[in-house]
């Protein structure tokens, strides 16, 4: 199933999407929330006719850093030992569409297109072999970072922590295997990033053992699995997508920050 977050006529919602044309693509009402039990309502509306949020609002984002070897090399880094984790904050989150503002103390912004594993049950301390158990689904992330401030500060909170720099959706895709998924990322239609989810260090399980050894996780809360290697400049009205096999796109805009 495919559970997007949209707002229309000022009310906000969750709804199932239905059909395979993009262009048809509608939007069955969820009474509830994803994060409990929950039946569809019947009530259907067209996906164009809505506005798309982001599809959770996480309490935290926990994302983790060179997961992919490739990546770690063109960053001038080894392969760590241990995975490297990092906080983005709830204020960071933003959805399909919405603008990516350029920060004003940075003169080089990037791109980093990443599998995103969405939380639906409150977890800690999971053992792999329910892991699974503890995930409602993906969507697609774009894990933007200011690159010279990650140079120059030892902690990445600003380099990847400010407003608008964490994308996600279009929509969780709940029944889908991320072992071995194809991720893309273009700007302005241009290829920057290809890769496979088969190629990260760490498996989606293994993160997820990670995660919850130190930390609890609540129902919406998010961890992004890395990028692969390809990363590289945004610009001022690029515009940049991520697509993600058997998920969808996430397109932003980037705008100059006001």
């Amino acid at each position: 199933m495919r559970i997007a977050r949209f707002s229309i006529d000022g009310n906000v919602a969750f709804g199932a999407v239905e059909g395979e044309d993009p262009d048809g693509l509608v939007l069955d009402i969820i009474k509830g929330i994803p994060f409990a039990e929950f039946e569809l309502s019947g009530t259907k509306v067209p996906l164009d006719k809505v506005r798309l949020l982001p599809p959770t609002l996480p309490s935290k984002v926990v994302a983790v850093g060179r997961n992919y070897a490739e990546h770690a090399k063109e960053m001038g880094n080894e392969v760590p030992e241990h995975p490297v984790t990092f906080f983005k904050p709830s204020t960071s989150v933003s959805g399909p569409g919405d603008p990516i503002p350029y920060p004003s103390f940075t003169e080089e912004l990037s791109y980093e297109a990443e599998l995103a594993v969405v939380i639906g049950r409150m977890c800690r301390e999971v053992p792999r072999e329910r892991a699974k158990d503890v995930i409602l689904g993906y969507t697609c992330a774009n894990d933007v970072t200011a690159r010279d401030a990650q140079r120059r500060e030892q902690q990445w909170a600003r380099a990847k922590g400010f407003d608008g720099a964490c994308p996600l959706g279009p929509w969780i895709e709940t029944d889908l295997d991320p072992a071995d998924l194809t991720l893309q990322c273009t700007v302005n239609g241009e290829q920057r990033q290809l890769g496979r989810t088969s190629d990260m260090l760490r498996s989606v399980e293994d993160l997820v053992v990670h995660v919850t050894e130190a930390m609890t996780l609540l129902p919406g809360d998010v961890i992004l699995t890395g990028t692969p290697a390809g990363v590289g400049p945004l610009s001022v009205g690029d515009e940049v997508a991520v697509h993600i096999e058997g998920i969808g796109t996430l397109t932003n805009k980037v705008i100059k920050r006001g």
